[in-house]
Protein backbone atom coordinates (compact mmCIF):
# COMPACT_ATOMS: atom_id res chain seq x y z
CA UNK A 1 0.00 0.00 0.00
CA UNK A 2 0.91 3.57 -1.00
CA UNK A 3 2.38 5.68 2.22
CA UNK A 4 4.65 8.08 3.15
CA UNK A 5 6.69 9.02 6.12
CA UNK A 6 5.40 11.77 8.38
CA UNK A 7 9.11 13.74 8.13
CA UNK A 8 8.62 13.61 4.20
CA UNK A 9 5.22 14.95 4.07
CA UNK A 10 6.39 17.96 6.66
CA UNK A 11 9.33 18.48 4.02
CA UNK A 12 6.89 18.03 0.84
CA UNK A 13 4.83 20.82 2.47
CA UNK A 14 7.64 22.91 3.69
CA UNK A 15 8.98 23.24 -0.05
CA UNK A 16 5.99 24.12 -1.43
CA UNK A 17 5.46 26.83 1.31
CA UNK A 18 8.77 28.23 0.21
CA UNK A 19 8.05 27.84 -3.38
CA UNK A 20 5.02 29.92 -2.65
CA UNK A 21 6.25 32.55 -0.09
CA UNK A 22 9.32 33.05 -2.26
CA UNK A 23 7.55 33.76 -5.55
CA UNK A 24 4.57 36.47 -4.19
CA UNK A 25 7.09 39.01 -4.51
CA UNK A 26 6.88 38.53 -8.24
CA UNK A 27 3.14 38.87 -8.72
CA UNK A 28 3.12 42.40 -6.57
CA UNK A 29 3.22 45.91 -8.03
CA UNK A 30 5.97 48.04 -7.97
CA UNK A 31 5.35 50.33 -4.59
CA UNK A 32 4.04 47.07 -2.76
CA UNK A 33 7.65 45.62 -3.60
CA UNK A 34 9.59 48.84 -2.59
CA UNK A 35 7.85 48.36 0.99
CA UNK A 36 8.88 45.03 1.33
CA UNK A 37 12.32 45.62 0.39
CA UNK A 38 12.65 48.51 2.80
CA UNK A 39 10.23 47.11 5.84
CA UNK A 40 10.80 43.73 5.51
CA UNK A 41 13.72 42.04 7.50
CA UNK A 42 16.67 40.38 5.29
CA UNK A 43 15.06 36.65 6.05
CA UNK A 44 11.78 37.34 4.64
CA UNK A 45 11.36 36.75 1.24
CA UNK A 46 11.28 39.70 -0.96
CA UNK A 47 13.39 39.44 -3.98
CA UNK A 48 11.90 39.13 -7.59
CA UNK A 49 13.52 37.33 -10.53
CA UNK A 50 15.58 39.85 -12.54
CA UNK A 51 15.41 40.86 -15.98
CA UNK A 52 17.56 40.75 -18.81
CA UNK A 53 18.79 43.22 -21.36
CA UNK A 54 16.04 42.08 -23.71
CA UNK A 55 12.99 42.11 -21.07
CA UNK A 56 14.12 45.12 -18.57
CA UNK A 57 15.94 47.39 -21.16
CA UNK A 58 19.73 48.61 -20.51
CA UNK A 59 22.78 49.45 -21.99
CA UNK A 60 24.86 47.64 -24.70
CA UNK A 61 28.89 48.95 -24.85
CA UNK A 62 31.27 47.68 -27.14
CA UNK A 63 34.97 48.54 -26.66
CA UNK A 64 38.12 48.42 -28.42
CA UNK A 65 40.70 47.61 -26.32
CA UNK A 66 44.51 49.35 -27.35
CA UNK A 67 46.60 46.64 -27.20
CA UNK A 68 49.38 48.76 -29.06
CA UNK A 69 49.34 51.06 -25.72
CA UNK A 70 50.36 47.93 -24.03
CA UNK A 71 53.08 46.62 -25.67
CA UNK A 72 54.62 50.16 -25.67
CA UNK A 73 54.70 50.12 -21.71
CA UNK A 74 56.62 46.75 -22.47
CA UNK A 75 58.61 48.40 -24.24
CA UNK A 76 59.66 50.90 -21.81
CA UNK A 77 60.28 48.61 -19.24
CA UNK A 78 62.61 46.71 -21.50
CA UNK A 79 64.58 49.80 -22.80
CA UNK A 80 64.97 50.65 -18.81
CA UNK A 81 66.41 47.51 -17.98
CA UNK A 82 68.99 46.89 -20.72
CA UNK A 83 69.78 50.54 -19.91
CA UNK A 84 70.90 49.51 -16.32
CA UNK A 85 72.23 46.62 -17.58
CA UNK A 86 74.70 48.42 -19.89
CA UNK A 87 75.67 50.72 -17.03
CA UNK A 88 76.58 48.12 -14.56
CA UNK A 89 78.32 45.76 -17.70
CA UNK A 90 80.07 49.37 -18.13
CA UNK A 91 79.28 48.71 -21.71
CA UNK A 92 79.17 52.11 -23.98
CA UNK A 93 76.55 52.83 -26.06
CA UNK A 94 75.07 55.20 -28.76
CA UNK A 95 71.57 54.97 -28.30
CA UNK A 96 68.27 52.46 -26.76
CA UNK A 97 65.07 53.45 -27.72
CA UNK A 98 61.63 51.60 -28.24
CA UNK A 99 60.27 50.48 -31.52
CA UNK A 100 57.15 48.66 -32.30
CA UNK A 101 57.30 46.11 -30.17
CA UNK A 102 60.96 45.81 -28.83
CA UNK A 103 63.87 47.61 -28.33
CA UNK A 104 66.85 49.00 -30.24
CA UNK A 105 70.42 49.54 -29.25
CA UNK A 106 73.23 51.26 -31.31
CA UNK A 107 76.79 50.46 -29.26
CA UNK A 108 79.66 51.77 -29.32
CA UNK A 109 81.56 48.67 -30.45
CA UNK A 110 80.96 45.69 -32.65
CA UNK A 111 82.84 44.04 -29.87
CA UNK A 112 80.60 43.91 -27.19
CA UNK A 113 77.56 42.47 -29.96
CA UNK A 114 77.82 39.11 -28.11
CA UNK A 115 77.84 40.34 -24.64
CA UNK A 116 74.60 42.26 -25.07
CA UNK A 117 72.57 39.44 -26.90
CA UNK A 118 73.23 37.47 -23.78
CA UNK A 119 72.17 40.25 -21.50
CA UNK A 120 68.86 40.33 -23.38
CA UNK A 121 68.09 36.53 -23.10
CA UNK A 122 68.82 36.51 -20.03
CA UNK A 123 66.11 39.53 -19.30
CA UNK A 124 64.06 37.94 -21.96
CA UNK A 125 64.30 34.16 -23.70
CA UNK A 126 61.24 34.94 -25.95
CA UNK A 127 62.90 38.05 -27.39
CA UNK A 128 63.68 37.30 -31.12
CA UNK A 129 67.75 39.23 -31.68
CA UNK A 130 69.13 40.56 -34.88
CA UNK A 131 72.26 42.60 -35.28
CA UNK A 132 73.35 45.19 -38.62
CA UNK A 133 75.96 44.23 -40.77
CA UNK A 134 78.29 46.17 -39.05
CA UNK A 135 77.27 44.31 -35.99
CA UNK A 136 76.64 47.24 -33.67
CA UNK A 137 72.94 47.71 -33.97
CA UNK A 138 70.83 45.34 -31.79
CA UNK A 139 66.91 44.76 -32.25
CA UNK A 140 64.95 42.59 -30.04
CA UNK A 141 61.45 42.83 -30.41
CA UNK A 142 58.60 40.32 -29.20
CA UNK A 143 58.00 36.52 -31.32
CA UNK A 144 54.17 36.06 -32.05
CA UNK A 145 53.57 33.55 -29.21
CA UNK A 146 54.85 36.40 -26.57
CA UNK A 147 52.60 38.72 -28.32
CA UNK A 148 49.69 36.51 -28.27
CA UNK A 149 50.24 36.00 -24.65
CA UNK A 150 50.29 39.68 -23.99
CA UNK A 151 47.26 40.45 -25.58
CA UNK A 152 45.17 37.11 -24.34
CA UNK A 153 46.44 38.36 -20.73
CA UNK A 154 45.50 41.92 -21.27
CA UNK A 155 41.45 41.39 -22.39
CA UNK A 156 41.36 38.73 -19.59
CA UNK A 157 42.53 41.82 -17.18
CA UNK A 158 40.47 44.22 -18.54
CA UNK A 159 37.30 41.76 -18.22
CA UNK A 160 37.61 40.86 -14.90
CA UNK A 161 38.62 45.03 -14.29
CA UNK A 162 35.37 45.54 -15.68
CA UNK A 163 33.39 42.83 -14.04
CA UNK A 164 34.39 43.90 -10.53
CA UNK A 165 33.69 47.95 -11.06
CA UNK A 166 30.29 46.86 -12.27
CA UNK A 167 29.18 44.06 -9.42
CA UNK A 168 30.61 47.18 -7.19
CA UNK A 169 27.62 49.40 -8.81
CA UNK A 170 25.23 46.94 -7.74
CA UNK A 171 24.00 45.65 -11.21
CA UNK A 172 22.76 42.15 -11.55
CA UNK A 173 24.08 39.42 -13.84
CA UNK A 174 26.26 41.95 -16.58
CA UNK A 175 27.31 40.50 -19.95
CA UNK A 176 31.26 40.72 -20.09
CA UNK A 177 32.78 38.94 -23.02
CA UNK A 178 35.62 38.88 -25.89
CA UNK A 179 34.61 39.53 -29.20
CA UNK A 180 37.45 39.14 -31.82
CA UNK A 181 41.09 39.78 -31.14
CA UNK A 182 41.48 43.12 -28.89
CA UNK A 183 37.48 44.18 -28.48
CA UNK A 184 34.95 43.58 -25.04
CA UNK A 185 31.27 43.59 -25.44
CA UNK A 186 29.22 44.84 -22.60
CA UNK A 187 25.63 44.16 -21.35
CA UNK A 188 24.45 45.36 -18.13
CA UNK A 189 20.24 45.22 -17.76
CA UNK A 190 18.58 48.01 -16.26
CA UNK A 191 21.99 50.26 -16.45
CA UNK A 192 22.12 53.90 -17.93
CA UNK A 193 24.85 53.55 -20.51
CA UNK A 194 26.10 57.04 -19.76
CA UNK A 195 27.17 56.04 -16.43
CA UNK A 196 28.11 52.76 -17.32
CA UNK A 197 30.71 54.64 -20.45
CA UNK A 198 31.86 56.83 -17.61
CA UNK A 199 32.78 53.75 -15.13
CA UNK A 200 33.84 51.65 -17.36
CA UNK A 201 35.78 53.90 -19.81
CA UNK A 202 38.11 55.62 -16.77
CA UNK A 203 41.76 53.61 -16.77
CA UNK A 204 42.28 54.60 -13.03
CA UNK A 205 46.17 53.74 -13.41
CA UNK A 206 47.21 55.10 -10.09
CA UNK A 207 50.78 55.70 -9.88
CA UNK A 208 53.47 57.40 -7.34
CA UNK A 209 56.58 59.29 -9.23
CA UNK A 210 59.51 61.12 -7.88
CA UNK A 211 59.78 64.39 -9.85
CA UNK A 212 62.20 64.69 -12.23
CA UNK A 213 64.15 68.38 -12.94
CA UNK A 214 63.16 71.43 -13.51
CA UNK A 215 63.20 72.88 -17.53
CA UNK A 216 63.02 70.60 -20.85
CA UNK A 217 62.58 66.99 -19.74
CA UNK A 218 65.05 64.47 -20.47
CA UNK A 219 63.74 60.86 -22.05
CA UNK A 220 62.98 59.06 -19.33
CA UNK A 221 60.71 61.65 -18.43
CA UNK A 222 57.12 63.05 -18.47
CA UNK A 223 55.70 66.15 -18.64
CA UNK A 224 52.25 66.13 -17.41
CA UNK A 225 49.44 68.48 -16.33
CA UNK A 226 48.05 68.85 -12.72
CA UNK A 227 44.23 67.62 -12.85
CA UNK A 228 42.70 71.19 -11.22
CA UNK A 229 45.32 73.13 -13.73
CA UNK A 230 45.79 71.56 -16.89
CA UNK A 231 47.60 74.55 -18.37
CA UNK A 232 50.58 73.80 -14.91
CA UNK A 233 52.55 71.24 -15.75
CA UNK A 234 55.68 69.63 -14.37
CA UNK A 235 58.22 66.69 -14.92
CA UNK A 236 57.91 63.40 -13.30
CA UNK A 237 59.68 60.40 -13.81
CA UNK A 238 58.60 57.91 -16.47
CA UNK A 239 58.50 54.92 -14.02
CA UNK A 240 56.03 54.58 -11.23
CA UNK A 241 57.94 53.85 -7.90
CA UNK A 242 54.06 52.38 -6.74
CA UNK A 243 51.50 51.14 -8.70
CA UNK A 244 47.94 50.50 -8.59
CA UNK A 245 48.10 47.33 -8.24
CA UNK A 246 50.01 47.44 -4.72
CA UNK A 247 47.03 49.11 -3.39
CA UNK A 248 45.19 46.53 -0.77
CA UNK A 249 42.11 49.31 -0.07
CA UNK A 250 41.02 52.66 -1.09
CA UNK A 251 37.60 54.32 1.00
CA UNK A 252 36.20 57.81 1.03
CA UNK A 253 36.81 59.78 3.92
CA UNK A 254 37.68 63.25 5.28
CA UNK A 255 40.53 65.34 6.29
CA UNK A 256 41.03 67.49 9.61
CA UNK A 257 39.95 70.00 7.26
CA UNK A 258 36.68 68.31 6.59
CA UNK A 259 37.57 68.28 2.84
CA UNK A 260 37.15 64.45 0.74
CA UNK A 261 39.75 62.73 0.64
CA UNK A 262 40.64 59.22 -0.33
CA UNK A 263 42.46 56.63 2.08
CA UNK A 264 44.44 54.20 0.73
CA UNK A 265 46.91 51.33 2.29
CA UNK A 266 49.73 49.72 0.46
CA UNK A 267 50.39 45.71 0.34
CA UNK A 268 53.26 44.31 2.15
CA UNK A 269 55.18 44.39 -1.19
CA UNK A 270 54.11 48.39 -1.74
CA UNK A 271 54.72 49.40 2.18
CA UNK A 272 58.34 48.11 1.94
CA UNK A 273 59.51 49.76 -1.51
CA UNK A 274 57.73 53.21 -0.45
CA UNK A 275 59.21 53.24 2.68
CA UNK A 276 62.85 52.05 1.44
CA UNK A 277 62.38 55.22 -1.58
CA UNK A 278 60.90 58.15 0.90
CA UNK A 279 64.01 57.47 3.23
CA UNK A 280 66.45 58.04 -0.01
CA UNK A 281 64.08 60.89 -1.31
CA UNK A 282 63.96 62.96 1.63
CA UNK A 283 62.70 66.65 1.42
CA UNK A 284 62.13 65.95 -2.48
CA UNK A 285 58.80 66.01 -3.98
CA UNK A 286 56.92 63.29 -5.60
CA UNK A 287 53.87 63.41 -8.04
CA UNK A 288 50.50 61.02 -7.28
CA UNK A 289 49.69 60.66 -10.71
CA UNK A 290 45.90 59.33 -11.81
CA UNK A 291 45.64 58.57 -16.02
CA UNK A 292 48.22 60.96 -16.55
CA UNK A 293 46.92 63.82 -14.43
CA UNK A 294 48.78 65.08 -11.37
CA UNK A 295 46.58 65.05 -8.51
CA UNK A 296 48.98 66.35 -6.07
CA UNK A 297 52.90 66.36 -5.45
CA UNK A 298 53.94 66.76 -1.86
CA UNK A 299 57.15 66.73 -0.75
CA UNK A 300 58.57 63.83 1.49
CA UNK A 301 59.33 65.15 5.11
CA UNK A 302 60.18 61.84 6.49
CA UNK A 303 59.97 58.60 5.41
CA UNK A 304 56.48 57.19 4.83
CA UNK A 305 56.47 52.82 6.51
CA UNK A 306 53.44 52.58 7.42
CA UNK A 307 52.04 51.82 4.16
CA UNK A 308 48.59 53.77 4.65
CA UNK A 309 48.05 58.03 3.00
CA UNK A 310 45.68 59.90 1.28
CA UNK A 311 44.84 61.26 -1.85
CA UNK A 312 43.63 64.66 -1.89
CA UNK A 313 42.73 66.70 -5.26
CA UNK A 314 39.99 69.13 -4.31
CA UNK A 315 37.14 66.43 -4.89
CA UNK A 316 33.34 66.16 -3.84
CA UNK A 317 32.08 63.62 -2.07
CA UNK A 318 30.98 62.13 -4.86
CA UNK A 319 33.71 62.07 -6.84
CA UNK A 320 35.96 60.21 -3.85
CA UNK A 321 33.51 57.35 -3.47
CA UNK A 322 34.02 56.87 -7.11
CA UNK A 323 37.41 56.99 -7.18
CA UNK A 324 37.60 54.68 -4.28
CA UNK A 325 35.88 52.20 -5.84
CA UNK A 326 37.64 52.51 -9.34
CA UNK A 327 41.11 51.88 -6.99
CA UNK A 328 39.56 49.15 -5.14
CA UNK A 329 38.41 47.13 -8.45
CA UNK A 330 41.93 47.75 -10.01
CA UNK A 331 43.13 49.82 -12.67
CA UNK A 332 42.64 48.84 -16.87
CA UNK A 333 45.54 47.66 -18.00
CA UNK A 334 45.10 50.17 -21.19
CA UNK A 335 42.45 52.51 -22.97
CA UNK A 336 39.51 51.14 -23.83
CA UNK A 337 37.47 53.16 -27.15
CA UNK A 338 34.10 52.98 -27.17
CA UNK A 339 33.15 51.27 -31.11
CA UNK A 340 29.70 50.55 -30.02
CA UNK A 341 26.94 52.22 -28.11
CA UNK A 342 22.92 51.17 -27.74
CA UNK A 343 20.35 51.71 -25.59
CA UNK A 344 17.30 48.80 -25.05
CA UNK A 345 14.91 51.11 -24.49
CA UNK A 346 12.10 49.17 -21.05
CA UNK A 347 8.93 49.47 -24.16
CA UNK A 348 10.67 46.67 -26.10
CA UNK A 349 11.21 44.81 -22.90
CA UNK A 350 7.68 45.50 -21.68
CA UNK A 351 6.30 43.78 -25.31
CA UNK A 352 8.60 41.11 -24.91
CA UNK A 353 7.45 40.24 -21.24
CA UNK A 354 3.46 40.62 -22.15
CA UNK A 355 4.16 37.94 -25.11
CA UNK A 356 6.23 35.56 -22.70
CA UNK A 357 3.43 35.91 -20.05
CA UNK A 358 0.40 35.39 -22.76
CA UNK A 359 2.35 32.60 -24.36
CA UNK A 360 3.04 30.96 -20.86
CA UNK A 361 -0.69 31.46 -19.61
CA UNK A 362 -1.64 29.86 -22.83
CA UNK A 363 0.45 26.39 -22.46
CA UNK A 364 -0.31 26.01 -18.84
CA UNK A 365 -4.19 26.37 -19.86
CA UNK A 366 -3.42 24.07 -22.47
CA UNK A 367 -2.17 21.57 -20.29
CA UNK A 368 -4.08 21.94 -17.19
CA UNK A 369 -7.65 21.22 -19.82
CA UNK A 370 -5.73 18.51 -21.21
CA UNK A 371 -4.38 16.92 -17.76
CA UNK A 372 -8.19 16.90 -16.22
CA UNK A 373 -10.00 15.76 -19.55
CA UNK A 374 -7.03 12.73 -19.67
CA UNK A 375 -7.14 11.75 -16.05
CA UNK A 376 -9.76 13.04 -14.11
CA UNK A 377 -9.35 13.30 -10.29
CA UNK A 378 -5.95 12.39 -11.08
CA UNK A 379 -5.00 14.78 -13.78
CA UNK A 380 -6.47 17.89 -11.31
CA UNK A 381 -3.82 16.58 -8.50
CA UNK A 382 -1.45 16.93 -11.50
CA UNK A 383 -2.86 20.39 -12.48
CA UNK A 384 -2.04 21.24 -8.57
CA UNK A 385 1.75 19.79 -8.95
CA UNK A 386 1.77 21.92 -11.76
CA UNK A 387 1.34 25.40 -10.11
CA UNK A 388 3.38 24.26 -7.37
CA UNK A 389 6.50 23.73 -10.04
CA UNK A 390 5.96 26.92 -11.85
CA UNK A 391 5.97 28.68 -8.01
CA UNK A 392 9.07 26.51 -6.70
CA UNK A 393 10.84 27.65 -10.38
CA UNK A 394 9.97 31.45 -9.66
CA UNK A 395 11.16 30.80 -6.36
CA UNK A 396 14.91 29.15 -7.07
CA UNK A 397 15.25 31.84 -9.58
CA UNK A 398 14.14 34.79 -7.18
CA UNK A 399 16.61 33.69 -4.71
CA UNK A 400 19.60 32.96 -6.90
CA UNK A 401 18.96 36.41 -8.04
CA UNK A 402 18.95 34.40 -11.78
CA UNK A 403 18.52 36.66 -14.77
CA UNK A 404 15.68 36.33 -16.83
CA UNK A 405 15.85 36.22 -20.48
CA UNK A 406 13.57 35.93 -23.51
CA UNK A 407 15.44 32.45 -23.76
CA UNK A 408 14.99 31.93 -20.31
CA UNK A 409 11.24 32.36 -20.89
CA UNK A 410 10.95 29.87 -23.44
CA UNK A 411 12.64 27.17 -21.27
CA UNK A 412 10.34 27.86 -18.55
CA UNK A 413 7.33 27.45 -21.16
CA UNK A 414 8.86 24.21 -22.24
CA UNK A 415 9.19 23.02 -18.50
CA UNK A 416 5.58 23.42 -18.35
CA UNK A 417 5.08 21.70 -21.09
CA UNK A 418 7.42 18.42 -20.23
CA UNK A 419 6.27 18.98 -16.42
CA UNK A 420 3.36 16.83 -16.63
CA UNK A 421 5.37 13.85 -18.53
CA UNK A 422 6.21 12.14 -15.54
CA UNK A 423 2.65 11.91 -14.20
CA UNK A 424 1.51 11.01 -17.46
CA UNK A 425 3.86 8.09 -17.18
CA UNK A 426 2.53 7.36 -13.80
CA UNK A 427 -1.22 7.29 -14.92
CA UNK A 428 -0.78 5.00 -17.72
CA UNK A 429 1.49 2.65 -15.68
CA UNK A 430 -1.91 2.75 -13.33
CA UNK A 431 -4.13 2.20 -16.37
CA UNK A 432 -1.84 -0.64 -17.19
CA UNK A 433 -2.02 -2.31 -13.79
CA UNK A 434 -5.98 -2.20 -14.29
CA UNK A 435 -6.29 -3.61 -16.97
CA UNK A 436 -3.98 -6.66 -15.65
CA UNK A 437 -6.38 -7.22 -12.81
CA UNK A 438 -4.91 -5.52 -9.94
CA UNK A 439 -6.86 -4.12 -7.08
CA UNK A 440 -6.94 -0.13 -7.24
CA UNK A 441 -4.32 0.12 -4.36
CA UNK A 442 -1.60 -2.37 -5.65
CA UNK A 443 -2.26 -0.40 -9.17
CA UNK A 444 -1.25 3.02 -7.72
CA UNK A 445 1.75 1.37 -6.03
CA UNK A 446 2.66 -0.57 -8.85
CA UNK A 447 2.13 2.74 -11.12
CA UNK A 448 4.18 5.09 -8.87
CA UNK A 449 6.75 2.86 -8.01
CA UNK A 450 7.47 0.78 -11.64
CA UNK A 451 7.84 3.94 -13.70
CA UNK A 452 10.23 5.91 -11.79
CA UNK A 453 13.34 4.06 -13.52
CA UNK A 454 11.76 5.73 -16.57
CA UNK A 455 10.87 9.20 -15.33
CA UNK A 456 14.72 9.32 -13.73
CA UNK A 457 16.09 8.45 -16.94
CA UNK A 458 14.35 10.86 -18.84
CA UNK A 459 14.99 13.63 -16.80
CA UNK A 460 18.08 12.75 -16.07
CA UNK A 461 19.16 13.03 -20.30
CA UNK A 462 17.47 16.38 -20.16
CA UNK A 463 18.92 18.03 -17.45
CA UNK A 464 22.42 16.56 -18.63
CA UNK A 465 21.63 18.79 -22.33
CA UNK A 466 20.58 21.61 -19.86
CA UNK A 467 24.26 21.51 -18.29
CA UNK A 468 26.16 21.03 -21.12
CA UNK A 469 24.31 24.38 -22.64
CA UNK A 470 25.14 26.35 -19.72
CA UNK A 471 28.91 25.26 -19.83
CA UNK A 472 29.68 25.98 -23.22
CA UNK A 473 26.63 28.52 -24.25
CA UNK A 474 27.06 32.45 -23.47
CA UNK A 475 24.25 34.79 -22.59
CA UNK A 476 20.89 34.25 -23.75
CA UNK A 477 22.20 30.15 -24.37
CA UNK A 478 22.78 30.11 -20.47
CA UNK A 479 19.31 31.79 -19.78
CA UNK A 480 17.85 29.40 -21.24
CA UNK A 481 19.72 26.03 -19.95
CA UNK A 482 19.40 27.88 -16.53
CA UNK A 483 15.55 27.92 -16.57
CA UNK A 484 15.58 24.67 -18.36
CA UNK A 485 17.53 23.02 -15.58
CA UNK A 486 15.55 24.91 -12.30
CA UNK A 487 12.48 23.42 -14.25
CA UNK A 488 13.55 20.05 -14.99
CA UNK A 489 14.46 19.28 -10.90
CA UNK A 490 11.34 21.07 -9.52
CA UNK A 491 9.20 19.22 -12.19
CA UNK A 492 10.51 15.83 -11.13
CA UNK A 493 9.69 17.16 -7.28
CA UNK A 494 6.22 18.32 -7.87
CA UNK A 495 5.49 15.78 -10.22
CA UNK A 496 6.55 12.74 -8.02
CA UNK A 497 6.24 13.94 -4.40
CA UNK A 498 3.81 16.40 -4.77
CA UNK A 499 1.30 13.91 -6.87
CA UNK A 500 1.90 10.94 -4.29
CA UNK A 501 1.29 12.99 -1.16
CA UNK A 502 -1.83 14.22 -2.86
CA UNK A 503 -3.15 10.40 -4.24
CA UNK A 504 -2.33 9.39 -0.33
CA UNK A 505 -4.37 11.90 0.87
CA UNK A 506 -7.23 10.60 -1.00
CA UNK A 507 -6.58 7.42 -0.23
CA UNK A 508 -6.77 7.88 3.56
CA UNK A 509 -9.62 10.02 3.24
CA UNK A 510 -11.63 7.59 0.56
CA UNK A 511 -10.11 4.55 0.67
CA UNK A 512 -11.41 3.81 -2.80
CA UNK A 513 -12.04 0.16 -4.77
CA UNK A 514 -11.63 1.81 -7.77
CA UNK A 515 -9.21 4.37 -9.68
CA UNK A 516 -10.88 7.29 -11.16
CA UNK A 517 -8.44 7.27 -14.18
Amino acid sequence: MIQIARWKIFLIIAVCIYGFAYSSPNFVGGQTHQWMKESLPDWMPKKTVNLGLDLRGGAHLLYEVDLDAVFDDRADVFAEDFKKSLREKKIAKQSIGTIERGVRIVLDSADDAQEVKRMIRRTDPRLILSVDTLGTTITATMDDAYVKQVQDQTISQVIEVVRRRIDMMGTTEPVIQRQGHNRVVIQVPGADSKQLRDLVGQTAKLGFHLVGGEGKRKGSELSLSYADMPMRKINVKRLAIIKGDMLDDAQPTFNQNGQPVVSFRLNAVGARKFCAITRKNVGKPFAIVLDNKVISAPVINEAICGGQGQISGGFDVQEAAELSLLLRAGALPTDLKVVEERSVGPSLGADSVAAGKIASLIGLSLVLVFMFASYGLFGLMANVALVVNIALILAVLSSLQATLTLPGIAGIVLTVGMAVDANVLIFERIREEIAGGRSALSSIDAGYSRAMATIIDSNLTTLIAAMILFSFGTGPIKGFSVTLGVGILTSFFSAIFVTRLLVVLWIKKTNPKTVPI
